[in-house]
């Protein structure tokens, strides 16, 4: 990845922006703000902290994230995979524990980004990222359970814990907190695709919850005071950091960083997919990184990107990072103008928008695309990272699935080298055959070394820039190895070749890899007459089928 200065960024962002653009900025900037307001909320108090610091925490990294970010659809703030790592924190060592892992977790994350090693948190394969996911996923939902039921069962340490004393009784659920929280997921659930593009279905359910809450006078719980300052009274200060007992943050800080890393960057992934504009990994590391080495002196709790935010600022036609500036200023002012009115929504009502986003947050392609073909090593990975993140300490289960990230790594490790060239003439002609290369726009592309999760970034990053290609042929006389990261890049990179009407050819493809990639489903989307034995013969079949720039028909 060619690296670029934070200026470069904004010089090549801001690029014949105009009026239209900034309206384009202002309407996503309005609607994320929309979205991210319940979300903020509903963070802080899975978090362990209050629901104005979750608020705080969105602001701040609106404004100090979205201006340092790597890319313009960057959109970060509280989430809920770092709620369920700050509610055990938490539980341990109080608020000021948040408070210092996250301070030292953004120090952290600014010296990987400094030194230009953010390329390494792609080592991580899909299946831990998913598993990790979905155990997070899992402790979100039965976080809530109490403010859900309207009660207050015994903390514990792990999820699996809480999940086992439900069973034993003691507790009596409460009808009001059920029915305030049905509400939310049924609105969640049951309200049309085309109300929510122009209102976010969780801050309606919230917004009926509230007012049936009121208006009936309920006695259920509700989040509490919200503060009319950026500065809330309880915030880390210089004077209560432990400095002899910092130690003890070691685990919890790598814990944040690495959640925060990865989060961030699987947005960014999500974010190019969607938009064709690059994260700066780096950069979006050092905004990460300065972004949560400030926020605990505000009171706040760590943040990292949220995909979720990210993918509603780009749908809503979001041009540059000024979405999450308005995004920012959207939730400044309803701290200021709408603090009364969330102070009286129910917890109930959070709960509500906290389970249904847990449930959404699992990564059900990749799940379904695992399980579905049943690649093995990848199901192991997925389950045991899942129960671990569940059942043990989730500390225990970042290390458990590096370790796996490692296993798998080094089970696997190699380099891919690819070479594009265009149709040699003469060589082909030396070879009798003399109907070929007649085509410019044919490119044949030599892959040579495993072609695995670690070898997907140099691979998208060849073809990034497909120019005129109209037939491509990936020689894999050199590839032994490819695994489901692998095929998910070459199904992408058929899709963007087959929307500009060209065609994706295999030549060469040794036959444990077209087992895996028949199991992928690669063969029968792309077609089993576009494999040939040779790069030569795949020339002349792209030759008999024309070109679109040339006098032929299109292949």
């Amino acid at each position: 990845m060619p690296r670029r200065s934070l200026a470069r960024l904004y010089k090549d962002e801001f690029a014949g922006y105009s009026l239209a653009k900034f309206q384009q900025d202002l309407l996503a900037g309005l609607t994320v703000a929309a979205v991210a307001l319940p979300l903020a909320l509903a963070f802080g108090v899975a978090s362990g902290a209050t629901a104005a610091a979750g608020l705080v925490t969105a602001i701040l990294a609106g404004f100090i994230m979205g201006a340092l970010t790597g890319a313009p659809f960057q959109i970060s703030g509280p989430t809920g995979a770092m709620s369920a790592v700050l509610i055990v924190l938490v539980q341990r060592y109080g608020l000021e524990g948040i408070w210092v892992a996250g301070l030292l977790s953004g120090v952290l994350l600014l010296v990987i980004g400094i030194l230009r090693l953010g390329r390494f948190i792609a080592f991580i394969p899909s299946a831990v990222i998913s598993g990790f996911t979905s155990g997070i996923a899992l402790i979100i939902f039965i976080g809530q359970i109490d403010n859900f039921l309207g009660v207050e069962t015994p903390a514990t340490e792990t999820a699996a814990q809480k999940i086992i004393g439900y069973f034993h009784g003691g507790f009596v659920p409460s009808l009001q907190s059920l029915v305030l929280g049905s509400i939310v997921i049924a609105t969640m659930l049951f309200m049309p695709k085309k109300w929510t593009a122009r209102f976010p279905a969780s801050l309606l359910g919230i917004i009926l919850a509230t007012l049936l809450s009121s208006t009936s006078n309920w006695s259920a719980p509700t989040i509490g005071e919200i503060p009319n300052s950026l500065i809330l009274q309880s915030r880390l200060s210089l004077s209560n950091i432990p400095w002899t007992h910092l130690s003890e943050f070691i685990a919890p800080t790598l814990t944040i960083a690495a959640l925060g890393a990865v989060e961030s960057l699987l947005c960014g992934a999500v974010g190019s997919n969607m938009t064709g504009v690059r994260l700066q990994a780096n950069q979006e590391l050092i905004a990460q990184g300065v972004g949560n080495i400030l926020i605990p002196f505000f009171g706040g709790v760590p943040a990292t990107a949220a995909i979720a935010r990210s993918s509603v600022g780009i749908k809503s036609g979001g041009q540059t990072r000024l979405v999450s500036i308005v995004h920012a200023i959207g939730l400044l002012l309803s701290m200021f103008l709408l603090a009364p009115l969330m102070s009286r929504i129910p917890l109930a009502a959070l709960a509500g928008v906290l389970m249904m986003t847990a449930v959404r947050m699992n990564e059900w392609d990749a799940i379904k695309f695992i399980f579905g073909k049943r690649f093995k090593t990848d199901m192991i990975a997925f389950i045991v990272t899942m129960l671990a993140t569940v059942v043990l300490d989730l500390t225990q289960a970042i290390l458990i699935g590096s370790f796996l990230a490692g296993a798998v790594f080094l089970n696997k490790i190699a380099s891919i080298d690819i070479q594009v060239q265009e149709v040699d003439v003469r060589r082909l002609k030396q070879k009798g055959i003399e109907t070929a290369g007649k085509c410019r726009h044919v490119r044949v592309a030599f892959l040579t070394g495993p072609l695995f999760f670690a070898a997907t970034g140099q691979f998208n990053e060849t073809f990034q820039n497909l120019k005129d290609t109209h037939a491509l042929i990936l020689s894999m006389r050199g590839v032994s190895l490819i695994d489901t990261a692998g095929i998910e890049a070459i199904h992408r990179l058929h899709e963007r070749l087959h929307q500009r009407g060209g065609t994706l050819m295999f030549a060469g493809v040794h036959d444990n890899a077209y087992n895996m990639m028949k199991r992928g489903g690669l063969v029968e989307t792309v077609g089993a007459k576009n494999f040939f034995w040779s790069s030569d013969q795949a020339i002349v079949e792209a030759e008999k089928r024309g070109c679109k720039y040339c006098a032929g028909n299109p292949i």
